[in-house]
């Protein structure tokens, strides 16, 4: 069994809860992958959230790794590939916050979904917070519907204002696909890498947390 470091939403908070656009263009790359790598098994993992990725330990620590299966879900039979029927009136599963649209609305999942739930989680990363963070409630019902509203009522360009486009067109991306379209990752992925060539980053893997750590050692 591989050993594991800690998870994105530890070395977030190591780094005041802001992480920068080059870490965050790395981990979208090792995290598409990883969803990806987890639809090609013929699984949704419903649960995408910074808590569920972790980075490796020793000569694996520059690789994101993807846990916990509790919610996941077959989307198709394995052996004839046959899709999952649409269906709605379902609960909410998962973590409200990093929930897709479609998951609020009662929506059965499927892998636009987790595409969907990844792109909160950049822009978590990026912004600090979402704009339906922090909403009161009397119950955890109402809290959940309360961020469906606020979720909903915010635009993909005021979510991803400030930030390169290529933000928004991840998410107008994710929205546009079919229950069943099988997403195309590699074109997700070239999104990212594109802005990171126009932004002269290096794929170094020196990671915010990096430096952060070393301080916290002195």
């Amino acid at each position: 069994m591989d050993f594991l470091g800690p998870s994105l939403e530890d070395l977030f908070q190591a780094c005041s809860k802001k992480f920068s656009l080059k870490t965050v263009l790395m981990l979208a790359d090792q995290m598409l992958d990883r969803v990806e790598f987890v639809h090609s098994k013929s699984v949704l993992h419903r649960d995408i959230k910074p808590d569920n990725f972790v980075m490796g330990a020793g000569r694996r620590a520059n690789q994101v790794y993807i846990i916990d299966f509790g919610l996941a879900k077959k989307y198709r039979n394995s052996s004839t590939h046959r899709h999952i029927p649409y269906r709605d009136n379902k609960s909410l599963v998962g973590t409200a916050r990093y929930a897709s649209v479609n998951n609020h609305l009662g929506i059965e999942q499927s892998r636009r979904d987790d595409l969907e739930s990844l792109g909160y989680v950049l822009m978590y990363f990026q912004r600090g917070s979402l704009p339906w963070q922090g909403l009161k409630a009397g119950t955890q019902m109402q809290k959940d519907e309360n961020i469906a509203e606020k979720k909903m009522s915010t635009s993909i360009e005021s979510l991803c204002s400030g930030y390169p486009s290529e933000f928004s067109v991840y998410f107008h991306y994710c929205r546009s696909l079919t229950f069943d379209a099988k997403p195309d990752y590699a074109y997700l992925k070239r999104l990212f890498n594109g802005v990171f060539k126009r932004e002269g980053f290096q794929f170094d893997y020196d990671f915010d947390w990096i430096r952060s750590l070393k301080r916290l050692e002195t």
